[in-house]
């Protein structure tokens, strides 16, 4: 059994944009109503940890976004921008969530962990540089990376996003440059637009964006196929010191935003597959942030199923039979979008 930690704190339950918003308190308070269960919340470790001051934070993000999003504390409602509100305490949640994900990295770089799922809100893969958008107030997941790189020296960091949305403010913090591989699956053309099979970094980063745009209808065995065909090679290949995953179950089967059919079982065996090339690669460093996903029925069973996976121990009521783990991992179903990302990414990688 790994020593797989779980970041959680009620002050994410308190960012609440309003209502009627698909980004509710709730997505998270599904998941946190099972951990309280002893019977699985009990097998798992709980970090004490801090937020993020504004000089981490400004790592990836201009002065003028950090003060914009601080202005929004103590206030009941602000709207960051049409799709992104916030509430009373959204500033000190979003400081806090960045704070899980550092702390989480230095604990594992320091062997205390094996690995971690930070279980945050608000999310982060759309917040660029000087604004936030979709939901996300700070980029979570950049951040983290750029902090790992000042103070861990970290040379190479793998980023995998396979939430159903572009994280288009990841790849615009990371694009020009060799030292962050990002890879995201997701449906395309959709919010927020960006995430083209074509665009594939810049300058010195030339190669080291790598997306896979979906059409949509695509369940557990195209993703298997991206996972087994795409996403394993080109980790091999890059060899990377770190690998952090965006974790959306927004493409889960019955997810009210999307056109994904991913199950349970898909979620699985995604993060075996990512914690069996951390175990290989880069002594097991492996850390999940959430992201997307409004499916209460998905959240829950999608986020059991990857704390399965990442300790290593099934959790009553989740999990593959061996015939299903087999399938997966020989999984042919055809995918002209994963057919044209791999002729893409021929042109960087031996593939």
């Amino acid at each position: 059994m790994r020593k797989t930690a779980i970041y959680r704190d009620d002050l994410f339950l308190d960012h609440n944009p309003g209502p009627s918003h698909p980004e509710s308190p709730q997505r998270l308070q599904v998941i946190y109503n099972e951990l309280d269960k002893e019977s699985i919340g009990g097998r798992f470790i709980y970090p004490r940890f801090d937020p993020a001051s504004t000089q981490i934070i400004e790592l990836n993000h201009s002065p003028q976004l950090v003060k914009r999003v601080a202005a929004t504390a103590g206030k009941s409602s602000g709207f960051l921008d049409a799709d992104t509100q916030t509430s009373a305490n959204s500033y000190s949640a979003a400081c806090l969530a960045v704070g899980a994900l550092i702390d989480g990295i230095h604990r594992l770089d320091q062997g205390e962990i094996d690995n971690a799922f930070c279980l945050v809100r608000p999310p982060g893969h759309h917040a660029e540089n000087d604004h936030s958008m979709g939901f996300c107030l700070f980029n979570n997941v950049a951040v983290a990376a750029r902090w790992a790189q000042r103070d861990l020296s970290m040379k190479r960091i793998m980023i995998v996003d396979w939430d159903l949305h572009h994280g288009n403010g990841t790849q615009n913090s990371f694009y020009n440059t060799d030292q962050v591989l990002f890879l995201s699956s997701h449906q395309y053309p959709y919010y927020p637009g960006s995430g083209a099979v074509l665009q594939s970094g810049s300058g010195a980063g030339e190669g080291f964006t790598v997306n896979i745009p979906l059409a949509g209808g695509q369940g557990d065995y195209e993703y298997a196929r991206i996972f087994n065909e795409l996403v394993r090679p080109i980790a091999r290949l890059y060899h990377p010191d770190m690998i952090l995953i965006s974790c959306g179950f927004d493409i889960y089967d019955g997810d009210p935003l999307g056109a994904m059919r991913v199950t349970p079982a898909g979620f699985a065996y995604m993060t075996r597959v990512m914690r069996e090339l951390a175990e290989e690669l880069c002594n097991g460093k492996l850390l999940v942030t959430l992201e997307g996903g409004y499916n209460l029925t998905g959240m829950r069973d999608g986020a059991l199923a990857v704390l399965a996976e990442l300790q290593g121990e099934e959790i009553a009521g989740i999990g593959l039979g061996k015939k299903k783990w087999g399938s997966l991992q020989k999984a042919d179903i055809e995918c002209a979008q994963l057919e044209q990302a791999i002729s893409m990414q021929k042109n960087y990688w031996e593939l």
